[in-house]
């Protein structure tokens, strides 16, 4: 165990009991070897539901994160010691977060991958990227489809904090996508993205609780609503986180 990791494990574990979380399809997920988990992204705690769906299967989980957050001094210390993997958005150093995220995949770590690239404004599912695709091409890696749901509630972007006990969070982990060598990239991308529209239709359809009293449930999405969108083939070479 990397010491940080167990800081992690013994900050983050008396948390648990906080939220209400119900995991489905962890036997989904490999116990040894490389593997991509693709999740939709609803709120700033998803990074958090992923790693407990990595604890739960025996893996840890390296992300490939936002390059900005490593500017913010706490989570510095973590991200480093932990071996995230910063991805500098919008930039031509972007493509070298690609060469360390398949380093990691050919030493057989688990890593998470938001292939939306942000959270989603309207909680539904937006165009992803093609880094997924691209990562599982050049390593091999099946891709774990994953859907979150339920942090929306405590962490939302756009909207105020609520971070109180008893919140119900969903984590659904589907069956294993592969994608070619030599499959066109975007069309494996939208393979990727329609399982993992699928596992947030399942997370949505189990979430245990419903809007009470003064609960607008501007945060409740249908099932049936959580549809893939096409991956834009313009610029798609620009695109790959």
């Amino acid at each position: 165990m990397e010491p940080v990791w167990g800081l992690a494990r013994v900050i983050l574990y008396p948390i648990r009991p906080a939220f209400r979380i119900v995991l489905v399809g962890r036997e989904h997920v490999p116990r040894t070897g490389p593997v991509l988990l693709a999740s939709n992204h609803v709120s700033f705690l998803d990074p958090l539901f992923v790693l407990w769906l990595g604890e739960r299967t025996h893996r840890k989980v390296r992300f490939l994160a936002m390059a900005e957050l490593w500017n913010i001094r706490v989570m510095r210390f973590f991200l480093i010691h932990t071996h995230q993997i910063p991805v500098p958005r919008g930039t031509a150093a972007a493509g070298s977060s690609l060469a360390h995220a398949t380093a990691a995949l050919g030493r057989g770590e688990c890593l998470g991958v938001f292939p939306e690239g942000g959270i989603s404004d309207d909680l539904e599912p937006k165009p992803a990227k093609t880094g997924i695709a691209r990562l599982a091409a050049l390593s091999g890696a099946p891709v774990i489809p994953v859907g979150v749901w339920g942090g929306q509630r405590l962490y939302p972007k756009g909207r105020k904090r609520r971070l109180r006990p008893g919140v119900g969070v969903t984590i659904v982990a589907g069956a294993p996508v592969s994608v070619g060598p030599t499959e066109d990239i975007c069309v494996a991308t939208d393979r990727v993205m329609t399982a993992v529209a699928a596992s947030v239709r399942t997370a949505r359809e189990i979430y245990p609780q419903h809007p009470k009293g003064r609960d607008d449930g501007w945060w409740v999405r249908p099932p049936e609503s959580a549809v893939p969108q096409p991956t834009p083939r313009r610029g798609v070479a620009d695109r790959w986180s």
